[in-house]
């Protein structure tokens, strides 16, 4: 996941690939996960835990403004969340980049699973985020416009993608301005699948039953006992 600061607000962006161990589990997971209508955060390690983390302080966050009728913060949000990773010393696999506009304008903090944090123009967390951080460290600078934010975080999933098998798919990008939220779902598909049949193979759309014996359940039981009483 990656994310940085454009003109009065954050960009997230984040692949689309789960995998457990070797095996992708999910091609089109979503990554960056709702907090509250101004809070986004992205989360790699442990999907469970992400969304669990997740899930739970935006409910505190719903729950806060709900009594007190305002806006939630983004330091709010980074509190409970750091708070809560700390407490559990690690065994919290939840590496977060937690990014959102506020009344005291845009913030974008990264989460580590012991509960460290830092707080910098961008960054980038999980598998991918080497190949990410060349691209930002040559390309980022500050005053970006909404749609220079976009192509420079789409061009850092993609290498991403491209780079480290355990990232791939689409591409998922959030932006976060003062009053508006924009979570562009599947923004771009850089890995279609495709079935090319370029040998002109035809391929039997089911595979034939070629013969079906059915061994009653007494007979099965009968041989069995016959076995044992032979090595007797």
């Amino acid at each position: 996941m990656f994310a940085f600061y454009v003109q009065d607000g954050v960009i997230l962006g984040a692949d689309t690939r789960a995998t457990e161990g070797p095996i992708v589990a999910d091609k089109n997971c979503e990554k960056i996960h709702y907090m509250a209508p101004n809070i986004y955060c992205c989360g790699a390690g442990t999907a469970a835990d992400t969304e669990a983390v997740t899930d739970m302080v935006s409910s505190q966050l719903q729950l806060h403004r709900y009594h007190t009728s305002r806006e939630s913060r983004v330091v709010t949000a980074l509190s409970l969340l750091k708070s809560h990773l700390f407490s559990y010393q690690g065994h919290v696999s939840a590496a977060l980049v937690l990014g959102g506009v506020d009344v005291t304008g845009p913030h974008l903090h990264t989460i580590y699973p012991h509960g460290s944090t830092d707080t910098l123009p961008f960054a980038t967390m999980g598998s991918g985020s080497l190949a990410a951080m060349a691209v930002f460290e040559s390309k980022y600078h500050e005053g970006l416009a909404r749609d220079e934010g976009i192509k420079l975080v789409t061009e850092a999933i993609c290498s991403g993608i491209f780079n480290d098998l355990g990232s791939g798919s689409n591409v998922d990008v959030c932006v976060i301005t003062k009053g508006q939220t924009e979570y562009l779902r599947n923004l771009q598909t850089p890995n279609p699948r495709t079935y090319v049949n370029e040998r002109g193979y035809s391929f039997s759309k089911k595979t034939e039953v070629l013969s079906t014996k059915i061994t009653p359940l007494k007979e099965l039981v009968e041989v069995i006992e016959g076995g044992d009483a032979m090595e007797e």
